[in-house]
């Protein structure tokens, strides 16, 4: 029975689909009845989290039964120190896809407007829709790189928010703070500006301190432990801003929603520095061999700066098929708009071994 007023009483719901995460090799197996498969998907750190994450983790399951700091208050202490900020302007979510959502539900509503690329993250699009407030996404300069005169053009006395991510999922293009610089200085000073740095950590070198660097009075800054701390399982990311945007947020975040689990591994994590700074040295070599393997095949879609690869063909969606045959997974860019593209998370050695293989294989016959 279909229950008609339920679109009625929320029409921001009309068009609005759940996120649709990287196919779950489980999900893969069971589709094609294989024994094993490879995730290149969804970015994930294929090597796993820091030992004393993991740690850390096995002490803190002792006392699960007991709810986690509502607050997170040592975990932001460790953050503020960490960037030298006051622990005020940090702000703890559930994956930086929380942070995301509870930034844009806070400042944009029904009437508003909040301006993207039309690449840029998903997440963007679907958290401003639920918000009801209207999505302005605005096209590439090139394809891939954010058009910022574009976005600056397209603001409007209704805009509250603007999102930029750098590097930019799903392309993997990267602004330098000096470009973004240039952009806050053309916003109003009362746009709320999300940067979202969630694969920071694999440009560090090229784009230096973001958190001190970048000024603009609505600046928020979002990092994930998703990427390169490997832990995307336990969900916890986190923003940087000024305390009063953080204090506002706040008020709209749900208690207790970072796990005592994941609040004691991103605090072992951020001891190991040394760790993470030697997975992302492996996985950006990795991410050197993959793009030079496709383009060997011709199939390059693009330089990326993220801890993944771009295949461009016109036939993407065979390839994908195959490879799926193969039982390796990829991540189709239709959704996006690319739908001559592929992403390929870089895997570990021998799982980008087994890709390009199985790449060759498949194109030789195609």
């Amino acid at each position: 029975m279909r229950i008609d007023w339920l679109a009625r009483c929320v029409p921001q719901t009309e068009g609005l689909y759940p996120y649709v995460p990287g196919k779950p090799v489980e999900t893969l197996l069971r589709e094609k009845g294989l024994q094993r498969a490879i995730k290149l998907a969804s970015n994930e750190n294929p090597y796993g989290p820091s030992p004393l994450a993991i740690k850390a983790m096995q002490q803190a399951a002792t006392e699960v039964h007991r709810y986690p700091d509502g607050d997170a208050n040592a975990l932001k202490e460790k953050l503020a120190a960490f960037h030298a900020v006051d622990r005020q302007q940090i702000l703890i979510g559930n994956g930086s896809n929380e942070v995301l959502e509870l930034l844009i539900r806070s400042f944009a509503g029904v009437g508003d407007e909040v301006v993207y690329a039309q690449r840029g993250f998903i997440v963007y699009a679907l958290a401003t829709q639920a918000a009801g407030a209207s999505g302005i996404a605005v096209p590439e300069a090139d394809g891939l790189t954010h058009d910022l005169d574009g976005m600056v053009d397209a603001l409007s006395d209704r805009t509250k928010v603007v999102c930029i991510a750098n590097p930019n999922n799903p392309t993997g293009t990267l602004l330098s703070n000096a470009v973004i610089q240039a952009f806050l200085d053309r916003l109003p000073r009362d746009v709320v500006v999300i940067i979202d740095e969630a694969y920071y950590d694999f440009v560090a070198d090229e784009l230096g301190d973001s958190v001190h660097v970048l000024q603009h009075p609505g600046l928020v800054i979002s990092r994930t432990f998703s990427k390169a701390y490997g832990l995307a399982g336990c969900r916890i990311g986190y923003a940087v801003a000024d305390a009063q945007i953080v204090a506002l947020v706040n008020r709209f975040r749900e208690p207790f929603n970072v796990s005592l689990l994941a609040q004691s591994a991103a605090l072992a994590a951020l001891d190991d520095g040394a760790w993470v700074k030697a997975r992302v040295a492996e996985t950006i070599a990795e991410r050197d061999k993959l793009e030079a393997g496709l383009d060997a095949l011709a199939l390059l879609g693009g330089k990326s700066f993220a801890n993944f690869v771009l295949l461009r063909h016109h036939q993407s969606a065979e390839i994908l098929r195959r490879l799926e045959d193969q039982g390796i997974i990829p991540r189709p860019l239709a959704a996006y708009g690319m739908v001559d593209y592929l992403r390929i998370s870089v895997g570990t050695a021998a799982e980008n071994a087994v890709f390009l293989s199985a790449l060759n294989r498949l194109m030789n016959g195609l």
